[in-house]
């Protein structure tokens, strides 16, 4: 498989099984890390100074479909800490108690989350939330969570807990790596691509990452969230 972006020349090609197992010189990989992290913390701080009056409106409205603003959900992070990764509420105050009810009552809405760990027609979604949602903006806190060093600007999509199984022999791909506002994935299709796809470039970006593919896909996702594909 060649996954690419004609446009911005994002490649991460397949590797042979036997490179996979060939680690990084430690040189290159502190470089690397040393170069995201930098791209991290001024890039974040970056935008959450040019957002901050947008995240404010946002506020406003989410605060008038409910009581709470910011949700946190625990996520799994590097080498399998967890930590609370910050979004819009874009759902209803109670909806893990609608979720259990929903999955009790419909086998088909339960047999889509458990293989997907998310539902396409979402009845808790709020109005303002599933706006939100297609163009990505319910996102927006986790830029706090990058300046915390919880997240990535550019990495695997952060996963609960019960997800790193789906992962199998992989789970350390993922673990080694800060989870990302974006990603590979989230550029080639997002809620579009299957979840063992997913698998397969979260380690395909692990083992190709570079400051400059990182770059490109936060470009594409500029493109992605504007003609917003895959999202719901």
């Amino acid at each position: 498989m060649n996954t690419s972006s004609s446009d911005l020349d994002i490649q991460l090609e397949p590797l042979p099984r036997d490179h996979l197992d060939q680690p990084r010189t430690l040189e290159s990989m502190t470089r690397l890390r040393t170069g995201k992290r930098t791209l991290d913390v001024i890039g974040a701080s970056l935008l959450l100074i040019l957002l901050a009056p947008l995240m404010a409106l946002i506020a406003i409205l989410v605060r008038l479909s409910g009581p709470q603003v910011i949700f946190a959900h625990q996520r799994v992070g590097h080498c399998g800490k967890l930590f609370p990764c910050y979004k819009f509420r874009t759902m209803v105050p109670n909806a893990q108690e609608v979720l259990q009810r929903l999955l009790a009552d419909r086998p088909d809405l339960r047999a889509e989350w458990e293989r997907d760990f998310k539902l396409k027609e979402d009845p808790r979604i709020t109005r303002i939330g599933g706006f939100l949602r297609k163009y990505s903006l319910d996102e927006l806190p986790q830029f706090w969570n990058v300046l915390r060093g919880d997240m990535s600007l550019v990495g695997p999509r952060p996963i609960i807990a019960e997800e790193l199984s789906r992962y199998g022999q992989h789970a350390s791909v993922y673990l080694a790596s800060r989870p990302g506002v974006t990603g590979f994935w989230q550029v080639s299709g997002r809620s579009d691509v299957e979840y063992d796809e997913r698998v397969r470039m979260d380690r395909e970006y692990h083992h190709n990452q570079s400051l400059l593919t990182d770059i490109g896909i936060l470009f594409k996702t500029v493109t992605v969230v504007i003609q917003r594909r895959g999202a719901y």
